[in-house]
């Protein structure tokens, strides 16, 4: 037996343990440089946390629009399609912004990913929303 809905709720708890070893990597640094607090202006603890945060910012809301696009019924390859964009967009940037010696092209490709599943899943509810009061 299949739920109706099965694919958002795996690909949050991907992107859960992505998370938690973003979190665990920021602890690990905090303690191996002894900064209880804020970056005490180390370049490697203020990009671990902007990482970290960064990540807590746009994830949950980009998971939470991709949940309603799935909720309302579409297509599911556009819900895998989006999770994927999200997950690699995630990843990207995390790769990216954490080296002192930054290659912006992953920061922008990860930034580009995540923006296409947040508006991706955006305009695709509020077109699903249209749709259905006009028809």
């Amino acid at each position: 037996m299949t739920s109706l809905i099965s694919i958002t709720p795996a690909y949050a708890a991907l992107l859960a343990l992505i998370f938690f070893g973003l979190s665990v990597r920021t602890l690990r640094l905090r303690r191996a440089l002894q900064i209880p607090i804020g970056d005490a202006d180390d370049q490697s603890m203020l990009r671990a946390m902007r990482v970290h945060a960064n990540f807590a910012e746009y994830t949950p809301f980009a998971l939470l629009l991709i949940f309603m696009l799935e909720l309302s019924g579409v297509n599911s390859w556009l819900v895998h399609g989006l999770c994927i964009c999200l997950t690699l967009g995630r990843l990207s940037h995390a790769f990216g912004v954490s080296k002192i010696s930054e290659n912006y092209r992953y920061r922008v490709f990860g930034m580009a990913m995540t923006f296409t599943a947040l508006l991706g899943a955006a305009v695709s509810l509020l077109t699903t929303y249209a749709l259905s009061i006009l028809f």
